[in-house]
Order: structure tokens, then sequence, then C-alpha cells
């Protein structure tokens, strides 16, 4: 079941590993310690690891970020929260699209769709409608020519056995 409890499992086993300096975020899409795969968990995986990979990177930390030329311009006692870099950067730092962080009312008036509903509408979409990019000639001649070098080194195995 996906809810609350599984968000939060989700998040906390991807991030501490994350933290420690794991490259790999384990059991995206698994439900039920693994007996149950969900599409849309995967989905709403993919988002949490996109977070996770985005906290890693730290927040930059410089005369633009902190705005000192907008301070000092603006001066004492005037509303920084309103100013364009403050939304420019505040837009920077966390991009969504299956959290919805409307207000309640306006949640609400948009048909109240939890987190699970979303996801499973962006999984409908992406399998209706994703269409992947090619892989380049030359790549795709490099994995075949791994395929075939692996084929003619297991046929050569399988003969001295």
């Amino acid at each position: 079941m996906v809810d609350a409890q599984s968000g939060h499992e989700k998040t906390i086993t991807g991030i501490l590993p994350a933290l420690a300096g794991a490259n790999v975020i384990y059991g995206l899409g698994m439900l039920e310690m693994g007996i149950t795969f969900d599409l849309a968990q995967l989905v709403l995986d993919n988002e949490i690891a996109g977070m996770i990979m985005h906290s890693l990177n730290g927040i930059p930390i410089n005369d633009e970020t902190l705005a000192v030329d907008v301070i000092k311009k603006l001066g004492i006692g005037k509303d920084y929260l309103a100013h364009e870099t403050t939304y420019q950067y505040m837009k920077s730092q966390s991009q969504a699209y299956l959290l919805d962080r409307r207000m309640r009312e306006d949640w609400e008036a948009a048909g109240k769709k939890d987190i699970y509903k979303r996801a499973h509408e962006k999984m409908i979409d992406i399998l209706e409608n994703y269409k992947p990019v090619p892989l380049p000639d030359a790549v795709r001649e490099t994995i075949r020519s791994i395929v075939v070098e692996s084929e003619k080194e297991l046929v050569v195995n399988l003969k001295k056995k």
C-alpha cells in the first residue's frame, strides 16, 4: 500500500545511504519488501531519488545566491521575499512534479488528487506517450560488439566443459 509511511520509508532508506556515499538507491518501485512492484510507485520513487540527488549537491553559497547586491540596493527593512531573485533561487531549490504544494483550498478546488493518483496518471502518460531517444549508432555498435564477444566467449567456455 502506498501511503505516508511508504513515502517516509522510501525517503529515509534512500537518503541515508546517499549521504554515506552510496551511488545506488535500491528498491525503486518496490513495496512489501520487494514482493510487490508498482509502476506508479516507481514514478513516485523517481521523484524522491531526484530530490535526494539534488540535496546531495548542497546549497550554493555565494554573493549571488545570498543576494548581497539586492540587500545593498533595497536597504534595511525592505521586502526581500517579494524580490525576483528570491523567487528565482527558491525555484532552483526544489523541482518537484508530483508533490502538490498548493494551499489546501486550491488543492481541493482542483480535485483533491493525492500523490499516488498523480503518480498513477504520470505512469499512464509515460506508458502511452514516451518515445525514447535512440542511441547514437556508435553506442549501439559498441554494445552490439560487447554482446557478440560475450556470446563467443560463452560458446568457448561451454565447449570446454
